[in-house]
Order: C-alpha cells, then sequence, then structure tokens
C-alpha cells in the first residue's frame, strides 16, 4: 500500500469504482466515472455517469451531498472534465462546492481533457492526487481507453468449449455446450460491449439474433450488430434482418447489397484470397466510434483473428464434459510447428457459473498499461 494513500482513501475509491460499474451498460461512448465524497472518514455523497449525456459522476455526488460537500475530499475513478459538452465542466462543479481535495484513480487521456481538469483544480487551491487503484479504473474503462490510445476497438473473443477445448460436435451442433448460468454471463458481457461481431460461417450455421437478453429490468444500449460477410450470403429471414438492433454487414467492394439489406447498413471494405481485411474493418469500427467488441464466431474468424494479433481479451466458458478429437476446436488455421511461435495468454480471473467455469484471459501482446 502506498503511504501517499490511507486506508479509507482505498475504501473510498473501491467504492466509487463500483458505483461506475453501474454505468457499464449504458454510458458509452462515454467512460463509466463513479465519485465518492467524504469529510475526514464519512461519505457523505456518492453518484456514478449514469448515461450518455446525462449529468457526471461528480454532479449526481455534490448534489447528494448539498452543502456538507464544502470541504470534502472528492473520490473520482476518472480525472474531472475540464470542457463543456453535453454537460459542464466537472472540474468547475468541484471548486464551486469547495471542496478541499480531489484523489483520482487516473488521468483522462481524451485529448480535451488529459490534464486541464487536474491544471483547473490546483489552480483554484484544491489539492490533487492520482493513481489510487489506477489498474482497476483502467480496465474499467479498456475499451474508451484502447480507442483513444490505440486508435481501434478493445476486442473481446467470446467461446464456449468443453473440457478438451471443443465447440461443437463434428455434425456443428453446440446448443448447448454450456449451462444457463454461463450463458446469462455472456449477455451481460454483450450488455456493456460497443458491437458484437461473427462472421457469415456462424449466421448461415446458427442464424444468430446477437442481441441482449438480460434476466433483469436493467437498461442497456444496443451494441451493433456487425456480420464480415464477403459475399452478402446472408439469407432473407435471417434474425440479422429483424431490426432489434442497429446492424451493420462488412463485404467485398464488387459485391452489391440487394433488397435484403435494405434496412441495414452495409459498407464495403479491401479482401484478399484470405478473406476481408481485419485491420481495415477494426479501422471501420473504429472510425465509428466503437470501442469494445464482442466476437462469437467459429474457429477460422477466431483463428484468423489471432494470427493478426487482435484478440486482447479471450472469454472462454468450459463445461464439465468431453467431445472427442473429432469435434470441433476453438482456433482454426494457426500452422504452427514449434512451440515457441503458440500465441500466449496470461489468466487474469477465473469465475465458476453453475456447472461451468468462465476463464477470462489476456493477450500477452497486449500493452500492459490497457490489460
Amino acid at each position: 500500500m502506498s503511504a501517499e494513500f490511507s486506508d479509507f482513501d482505498h475504501a473510498a475509491m473501491q467504492r466509487a469504482l463500483a458505483l461506475a460499474e453501474r454505468g457499464a451498460y449504458t454510458t458509452r461512448p462515454n467512460p463509466s466515472v463513479g465519485c465518492v465524497l467524504a469529510q475526514g472518514e464519512a461519505i457523505v455523497g456518492e453518484g456514478w455517469h449514469q448515461r450518455k449525456g446525462g449529468p457526471h459522476a461528480e454532479v449526481f455526488a455534490l448534489q447528494s451531498a448539498g452543502e456538507v460537500a464544502r470541504g470534502a475530499t472528492a473520490y473520482v475513478t476518472l480525472e474531472p472534465c475540464a470542457h463543456t459538452g453535453h454537460t459542464g465542466p466537472c472540474a468547475d462543479a468541484l471548486i464551486a462546492a469547495g471542496v478541499h481535495r480531489v484523489v483520482a484513480a487516473m488521468r483522462d487521456p481524451f485529448p480535451q481533457v488529459n490534464g486541464a481538469g487536474f491544471d483547473k483544480l490546483r489552480a483554484a487551491g484544491i489539492r490533487v492526487q492520482s493513481g489510487l487503484l489506477q489498474a482497476q479504473a483502467r480496465w474499467l474503462n479498456r475499451g474508451f481507453l484502447s480507442l483513444i490510445e490505440r486508435g481501434r476497438p478493445w476486442l473481446r473473443l467470446k467461446m464456449g468449449a468443453s473440457l478438451d477445448g471443443r465447440t461443437a460436435l463434428a455434425n456443428g451442433q453446440s446448443q448447448w455446450i454450456t449451462g444457463e448460468a454461463a450463458r446469462a454471463d455472456v449477455q451481460r458481457y454483450r450488455a456493456r460491449s460497443s458491437a458484437i461481431l461473427t462472421g457469415s460461417g456462424t449466421a448461415l450455421a446458427d442464424n444468430p439474433r446477437l442481441t441482449v437478453r438480460l434476466q433483469d429490468a436493467r437498461d442497456f444500449i444496443a451494441p451493433l450488430r456487425v456480420v464480415l460477410d464477403t459475399r452478402l450470403q446472408t439469407p432473407a429471414g435471417a434474425h440479422l434482418f429483424d431490426g432489434r438492433a442497429p446492424t451493420l454487414f462488412l463485404h467485398r467492394a464488387d459485391v452489391k447489397p440487394d433488397a435484403r439489406f435494405a434496412e441495414v447498413e452495409c459498407t464495403a471494405i479491401a479482401h484478399d484470397d484470405t478473406g476481408l481485411s481485419l485491420p481495415q474493418a477494426m479501422r471501420a469500427l473504429a472510425a465509428r466510434g466503437v470501442q469494445e467488441i464482442q466476437v462469437e464466431a467459429g474457429a477460422q474468424l477466431a483463428g484468423a483473428l489471432l494470427r493478426g494479433g487482435f484478440i486482447d481479451e479471450l472469454l472462454l466458458y468450459l463445461a464439465p464434459n468431453v467431445l472427442g478429437d473429432d469435434a470441433r476446436g476453438l482456433f482454426a488455421g494457426l500452422g504452427l510447428t514449434q512451440l515457441a511461435d503458440a500465441p500466449r495468454f496470461a489468466f487474469h480471473d477465473i469465475t465458476r457459473l453453475g456447472d461451468d467455469l468462465r476463464l477470462t484471459l489476456l493477450n500477452k501482446e497486449t500493452p500492459c498499461s490497457l490489460a
């Protein structure tokens, strides 16, 4: 523990992070932010950014504290903003409320902030400290940070498999390898994603909906459905045309959309003998402001993404069954001849969900500042 921060500082920031998590489904493209106000070691106000375009976390916390905010410490998971967007600058609100200290988990790399909030607070005589539980704060907003710092979305690959790493029987049957608890967990990850991406093989074989179906009544922003459909083969009547979520088909330029695609969006991107250009697909999605992608696809697309170095996070649900060596595997086309060339992941979390395990793994090539 850093001598710079007390036990209470840590506890207050942990609470602010928990509050920030409540906005994970409703704030994008804005980051999820939480704020706690304390007088000494007594919490006097709390808030979180609840939805895009609405008041920020600091404003809600100040409203809940009222006059007691004067002289308080503000614990906030991200540097208070210093610019006017849909709302006024949070740094100004903290100054006007008379707080005497601001503890932030991290600096906001968004170009219109990026230290300007801290500078404004310090210029007003407020003590500013940052870096408390920074790793946790960065993980919470990994998509937001990836787009700003790397210029591309954070990419999470979701897969369900047997103990021997098989995703379907040889005949393609895969519903359901994992149980209800695991499937409900997938929906929560979908809800926090900017986009859900699949390939035409999965679209043809499984007729997926790629929509969010939460078991509770929590609000969420419907993720963009993205289909890599080189030749626009998805048939009329597919669930992807049901209008339940915005949908984008990426295809090769020499294939023109017909009437099936009148109610969805189609964008042509470059292709080669192996299929659509994955780098260009990522650039196209980044240009739309997509921050966090969840991929739900088969072994061919999973293998291509892995070979290209695009997978940042692997969400692997393991069921306690065995399908055998004639069943379908996780990744196709790796073509490895030496173990030293095998892509490496690091375990981030292991959670039991009913009878299944959820393994969260991070690509060792993803910058540690993000992972």
